[in-house]
C-alpha cells in the first residue's frame, strides 16, 4: 500500500444518500480477486446514464469524491473500495460511511474523510474544481482559500501516512517475531 499524506485534485460529487457497494460494483463484476481493472466497473449501471454525475467532463480525472450520507452501506464488498481506488480516486468524503466499507477503505489505503452534513454540501459546490485532503493536517482546503479540520482515528491515520496495511503493520514487528520465535523449543512432531 501506498503512503497517503495529501492530495490536491478535482473534485467529483455524488450527492445521493444510501449509496450501497451493490451500487458502487455491482455484483456481476466480483469474478477476480485481483484488486486492479474493477475501475471500468464503478457504477456500472447509473454510468449508462449521459447525465451520471462522474460522466460529467469537467470531473474528468478526479480524485477527491464528495459523496452523501451512508456512503458504502450494504455488504461488505471489498471490491467496491478497489473500484473507487482503481477508478483514480484516492479519498472519498462523507457525512457517513457503512463501518465495513470505511475499514476496507483504510486497509487499502483510500481516506475515508467523515464531515458534518453542512460542510460536505458546501465543498460539493467545488464539483470539477480542485481541493485538497491533507491527512496529515486533518484539513480540506477548498480553491476559494475556505479550509476545515476533520477527525481521523491516531492510529488509522499513521497507518495511511506510512501505508502500512495489516501485512505492513505485521512485518514492522518482523525482527520481534524472529526473536520470539528462535527462543521458542523447537515443535515435537506428532506423526509416528
Amino acid at each position: 500500500m501506498r503512503a497517503f499524506t495529501r492530495v490536491t485534485a478535482v473534485a467529483a460529487v455524488l450527492d445521493r444518500p444510501d449509496v450501497d457497494t451493490d451500487q458502487i460494483m455491482p455484483k456481476q463484476f466480483l469474478k477476480r480477486i485481483e484488486r486492479t481493472g474493477f475501475g471500468q466497473f464503478l457504477f456500472h449501471d447509473w454510468r449508462r446514464d449521459p447525465d451520471f454525475e462522474l460522466n460529467r467532463p469537467e470531473v474528468a480525472g478526479a480524485r477527491i469524491l464528495v459523496a452523501g450520507r451512508n456512503f458504502g452501506c450494504g455488504s461488505s464488498r471489498e471490491h467496491a473500495p478497489w473500484g473507487l481506488q482503481d477508478y483514480g480516486f484516492d479519498a472519498v468524503v462523507a457525512p457517513s460511511f457503512g463501518d465495513i466499507f470505511r475499514q476496507n477503505c483504510v486497509q487499502i489505503g483510500l481516506v475515508p474523510v467523515v464531515l458534518p452534513a453542512d460542510e460536505v454540501k458546501r465543498l460539493g459546490a467545488y464539483a470539477g474544481r480542485e481541493l485538497t485532503v491533507d491527512l496529515e493536517r486533518r484539513t480540506i482546503a477548498d480553491p476559494d482559500g475556505g479550509s476545515v479540520e476533520f477527525p481521523f482515528d491516531e492510529h488509522e491515520r499513521q497507518r495511511l501516512l506510512n501505508g502500512l496495511d495489516d501485512i505492513g503493520l505485521t512485518l514492522a514487528h518482523e525482527a520481534d517475531i524472529a526473536a520470539y520465535e528462535a527462543a521458542r523449543p523447537a515443535p515435537i512432531s506428532t506423526l509416528a
